[in-house]
């Protein structure tokens, strides 16, 4: 772990160089968020996860404890890292996604067993980022595990070409993550179905419906594929 300064107030935690960086920052953000729900660090104000890495923001002048959080870094355990489980949200999808016979092409399998394998997969909201409210959902796996199994959608990248819209509540996978949009944008990734579950709503009391750490589980919309 490379541990780099965001400013003032703030560290950046780089994971890129362990053997499962995401792991490595699962476990950091599984600490520290103890460490601040015990009142150990007690001026830090926000862990951002990004892919692998951890922000750690504390408030503004009040600088960083940088030893504090290597503190709390060490302290990592098995009861740490087998913290409470977080909330699993359910996610209606009407598998209709215009990229469904694509994806299906490239993996092998056929359409209906391409959606078959999404609601399968219990998804984990690794980071946000994008837009407000876009998750970016990985393979949830236990805690504490290090190697895992291919999934099958790995080997999906990215469209050859972006699409200059998406519609809002589209159903995706690219890169080895899946997503829904939570707005109109832009997009390259591929196009599985889509929802009518509200992501984002900046007057809700909690505007984000998924937060990382969140599970996720697509469900057929009606019970049907």
């Amino acid at each position: 772990m490379r541990v780099l300064p965001a400013g003032p107030d703030a560290l950046l935690l780089d994971f890129g160089a362990e053997v499962d960086p995401a792991a490595a920052g699962e476990r950091a953000l599984r600490a520290l968020t103890e460490a601040l729900a015990t009142g150990a660090l007690p001026t830090i104000r926000d862990l951002i996860p990004g892919a692998h890495t951890l922000l750690v923001q504390a408030e503004s002048g009040g600088g960083v404890d940088d030893l504090g959080v290597h503190r709390a870094l060490r302290s990592v355990t098995d009861e740490v890292t087998a913290a409470a489980d977080p909330e699993t949200v359910p996610i209606p999808v009407r598998y209709d996604g215009d990229d469904l016979e694509a994806v299906a092409g490239l993996i092998g399998v056929t359409a209906a067993e391409v959606a078959g394998i999404h609601q399968r997969t219990l998804w984990q909201v690794r980071f946000m980022g994008f837009a407000p409210g876009f998750g970016y959902l990985v393979p949830a796996r236990s805690p504490g595990a290090v190697d895992v199994s291919p999934h099958p959608f790995d080997e999906v990248g990215r469209r050859p070409e972006s699409r200059p819209r998406v519609p809002a509540g589209s159903v995706a996978i690219a890169a080895g993550y899946s997503a829904v949009y939570p707005r109109p944008s832009p997009g390259g990734w591929y196009l599985l179905g889509h929802t009518d579950i509200e992501l984002w709503n900046a007057h809700a009391e909690r505007p984000a419906l998924l937060t990382p750490g969140s599970l996720v589980r697509f469900v057929p919309e009606d019970g049907r594929p």
